[in-house]
């Protein structure tokens, strides 16, 4: 065989390796991107539990925690420190009860946590009882420790840094105990789930609203503080913790209802 013919041999299964490799990684990335297509389509949004106390809670926590705002609200502008530490574990009862009750565990079934029960049926306890307590504690544990996150996050957005520290940590807490609990619990630790929601592109629901109100109601708390109204509650972190509050319910409540399966 002559060495020219030898080359063009050479050339030709150069080149269909070539095409063949092109073709495998081609493929690898279609691959790939359905991958996380499907994984942001098979989201859902978080349908609420149709008991009787499940849907009695859903109403009652907002006009609860409202009320737990409005009531303390003289207090929290003359010295939020200690209203803002006393409120805590108030608020994460509440928002303890709602989860237990309301929404469906990280890893539950949707159709187990939304059938309504037939007449005459009793709910089974044990391993469902159980494996919900065990969620909501992993989530309280989570919710703590992304709570510095939230700190550090607000100091990088111009929240005061060598001063006021428990001031912006305890209003970071309660930033977290409201938007991030009832995901932890719904979620856990989920990384597609975490990335839906991380990128803004998960479907509207109670939590994910909730989230998404907390932070815009957060953002625009920020907006009194520096004008010449010369009012006392215009001081760190008051009109923050208002914005919290009312974005988280606002979110909460339009997002259960009005733009619920909605995306951005």
């Amino acid at each position: 065989m002559s060495s020219s013919a030898i080359v063009k041999g050479a050339v030709a299964q150069s080149a269909s390796t070539t095409k063949a490799t092109s073709g495998s990684q081609g493929t690898d990335s279609t691959t790939t991107t359905a991958g996380a297509s499907s994984s942001l389509a098979t989201l859902r949004p978080v349908h609420i539990k149709q008991t009787p106390a499940a849907q009695t809670v859903r109403h009652a926590l907002p006009a609860a925690l409202t009320a737990l705002y409005l009531l303390r609200f003289d207090a929290l502008v003359a010295d939020p420190v200690p209203v803002m530490r006393n409120a805590l574990p108030v608020v994460a009862a509440l928002q303890m009860t709602y989860a237990l009750l309301c929404l469906p565990a990280a890893g539950e079934p949707a159709s187990k946590s939304n059938r309504k029960p037939r007449p005459g049926e009793k709910k089974k306890s044990g391993d469902i009882g159980s494996s919900t307590i065990i969620t909501a504690l992993l989530a309280s544990v989570l919710t703590l420790v992304a709570t510095p996150f939230l700190y550090f996050a607000m100091v990088l957005f111009g929240a005061p840094f060598l001063t006021h520290g428990s001031h912006t940590f305890l209003c970071a807490a309660h930033l977290a105990l409201l938007t991030l609990f009832p995901l932890f619990y719904v979620h856990g630790v989920d990384s597609a789930a975490w990335a839906a929601v991380g990128g803004f592109r998960a479907p509207l629901d109670e939590t994910f609203g909730g989230l998404v109100g907390g932070l815009v109601g957060a953002w625009l708390g920020a907006v009194p503080i520096p004008l010449d109204w010369d009012r006392e509650w215009q001081k760190w972190p008051v009109t923050i913790l208002c914005g919290v509050y009312g974005g988280y319910l606002l979110g909460k409540v339009l997002g259960g209802t009005l733009f619920w399966g909605k995306r951005f």
